[in-house]
């Protein structure tokens, strides 16, 4: 796997937040997606939250109707959700924990925890035609449920790791690599395809863009905030010079 290219998810759920915002109709995340996709995004991930503080139910069918990239549908595992997923048919779903009072996904699903569930869960969502992702930490028992369950795909949450690297703390967000880096070697020796996100910059992105395991990143508020300043285009573009670098 070294040396392949790493794909770039791009996350447009803050565009649904400044909309929201003021409650108008702007800015759109459905344009948002078109220019990532310009800008040389390989997927669009919105995350549909059960009180749909950002992203719309109407945002979603939009998307599947008007990017021709995959769209990755961020979700809990409700029953509310299966319904609407079973209709969309999205390329890819990508399970999340979620709790209302949280300001954003905090930490990793706990399927060890509720395997059986979650196994009925995705069975349908793979039948039809889904591929299903675990949002989880690098424990090794979180990986090994994961494929236990029949998930196609981890991704590993790296908000901790960018927390630390973020406060200054670079021997911890070291071992927190170190760690990151055993559960992308773990997770593909077991089949699972590795993804990774959360909290990434220009600043921090460089050693999860080299973990050769990894096959995908998933990037949003840092590229929605670095567009104020240069566009959504060119803030994207040096995302994916900079992930292209680490590649080497």
């Amino acid at each position: 796997m070294a040396g392949e290219r790493l794909r770039l998810g791009v996350n447009i759920d803050h565009v649904a937040t400044v909309r929201n915002a003021r409650g108008s109709a702007w800015p759109d995340p459905l344009r948002a997606a078109l220019l990532a996709e310009a800008a040389g995004a390989d997927g669009i991930t919105a995350h549909l939250r059960e009180d749909r503080r950002h992203i719309r139910d109407s945002d979603m069918d939009a998307l599947m109707a008007g990017i021709g990239i995959p769209l990755n549908f961020e979700c809990a595992a409700t029953d509310e959700m299966k319904a609407i997923i079973l209709r969309l048919k999205p390329h890819a779903v990508c399970l999340v924990p979620e709790r209302r009072e949280e300001r954003t996904t905090e930490g990793g699903l706990d399927v060890a925890g509720d395997e059986a569930r979650l196994r009925d869960y995705i069975t349908p969502l793979r039948e039809a035609g889904c591929r299903v992702s675990m949002f989880i930490g690098h424990a090794p028992r979180q990986i090994e449920a994961s494929a236990r369950i029949g998930a196609a795909v981890v991704e590993l949450h790296t908000g901790h790791y960018s927390d630390l690297h973020a406060e200054g703390r670079l021997a911890e967000a070291d071992a927190e690599l170190a760690a990151l880096r055993e559960g992308a070697r773990l997770a593909a020796s077991l089949g699972l395809e590795v993804h990774a996100g959360h909290g990434l910059t220009y600043d921090n992105v460089a050693p999860v863009a080299a973990i050769p395991e990894v096959r995908e990143l998933n990037i949003g508020h840092f590229l929605i905030g670095e567009a104020i300043y240069l566009g959504l285009g060119p803030a994207i573009e040096e995302m994916r010079r900079r992930m292209d670098e680490a590649r080497g």
